[in-house]
């Protein structure tokens, strides 16, 4: 009876276990730590200069909650800031799976996809590779670009002014000159008697 009675306890004292590991609240990881204390501790980092540590602060929320798009952006964010186009779309990629129409982790997929693929025509340029094909392709996705965006220049000079591209106003016929009709001054619907 007496053995029966501690497996009883200890049965009761893991199942209390495992019901208090449940009982963090909503928002708690076993860390201790919300996500938005997380994302704090990553502002102050990044504010501090200290972009590992940010990165490192917003790896483990995003660890700690995956459901959460916040800290994908953040990093994308970083990185896109840092100039490092590639790893901020991976990121921002990961928040789209979490929020397929967020505009800020488009916006950075986008741009960054641009810097690159400036970046990529710039140094075939530059090594007089780019032809054929390749060449006709990028200055057709050119001409779209500045149709689109409604500039004649894709990367303005640094420096220089930014002008908006000039459409072409539509052309005005000159309307049909006839010597008045002495019948139709008088009465304007004579002409049609």
């Amino acid at each position: 009876m007496r053995k029966l009675l501690t497996a009883v306890l200890i049965g009761a004292a893991t199942l209390a276990g495992c019901a208090s590991d449940g009982s963090l609240q909503a928002g708690e990881k076993a860390g201790g730590q919300s996500l938005e204390r997380m994302l704090a501790d990553a502002d102050r980092a990044a504010a501090a200069g200290q972009h590992e540590k940010a990165l490192a602060a917003l790896k483990a929320a995003a660890a700690n909650y995956p459901s959460e798009k916040s800290p994908w952006l953040q990093m994308a964010q970083m990185r896109f800031d840092r100039g490092n186009y590639s790893e901020a779309i991976v990121q921002a990629q990961e928040a789209l799976q979490r929020d397929p129409a967020d505009k800020q982790a488009l916006s950075i997929i986008a741009v960054s996809g641009l810097r690159l693929s400036t970046r990529s025509l710039a140094e075939l340029n530059q090594q007089s590779s780019l032809g054929g094909s390749v060449r006709s392709e990028a200055q057709e996705l050119a001409r779209t670009l500045r149709n689109t965006l409604g500039e004649d220049v894709l990367v303005p000079v640094a420096g220089g002014v930014r002008q908006p591209k000039k459409t072409a106003s539509p052309i005005k016929l000159p309307a049909p000159r006839t010597a008045p009709n002495p019948s139709t001054t008088a009465d304007p619907f004579g002409a049609l008697k």
